[in-house]
């Protein structure tokens, strides 16, 4: 697998992806998630143009996408030390359990250090295997509703006009920089 920044041609590839790894929702009686549009061509673009879209692409399939993360950066509580957001990190069955969404992750990371961001950040699922509890076990933390920043709580309210509160979700934060920072089970001493 290698990542890189994805290409304007590959933009309808990562709607194929977002399409095909939403029906494994459908199992977990979340239909509606399933069913759920992709991002548009042009919104997808709009992270591809801001530097912050990214492939994993398999080498054996003429260096096609296999998975993809979106993401942008939000303010954070210390003025002038934004945070990256996570929007969307989605991986094709075809590639799942290959550590393919952390390699994304920690990929998106050290870009955002570059940034000069101070941490990752998402929301997410709190009860789907594949989502809190496994960003948990890459080293993102629950954040309770007092530790959310304004940029946190307006992505939370957008996602509750969207119905995704019919199922519990949460914030959750990695942080890069300090003690700890970047450190998951894999990559721990």
């Amino acid at each position: 697998m290698r990542i890189r920044p994805v290409t304007a041609a590959e933009l309808p590839a990562l709607q194929d992806i977002e399409r095909a790894a939403g029906e494994p929702f459908r199992y977990l009686g979340m239909a509606a998630i399933a069913d759920d549009e992709p991002p548009t061509i042009e919104e997808l673009d709009g992270y591809r143009r801001a530097g912050h879209a990214w492939v994993a692409v398999d080498d054996d399939a003429e260096d096609s996408p296999v998975a993809y993360l979106i993401a942008y950066l939000v303010a954070d509580p210390l003025p002038g030390t934004p945070s990256l957001h996570i929007e969307q990190v989605t991986v094709h069955p075809r590639a799942a359990r290959r550590g393919v969404g952390r390699a994304l992750i920690e990929y998106a990371g050290e870009r955002a250090r570059e940034e000069g961001a101070a941490a990752l950040t998402l929301t997410t699922f709190t009860d789907v295997p594949w989502n809190a509890p496994y960003y948990a076990r890459i080293g993102f933390r629950p954040l309770a509703d007092a530790e959310l920043t304004p940029a946190l709580r307006d992505i939370r309210a957008h996602e509750a006009e969207l119905g995704l509160d019919r199922w519990p979700r949460l914030c959750m934060r990695r942080d890069l920089t300090g003690a700890g920072a970047g450190v998951t089970p894999r990559t721990a001493p």
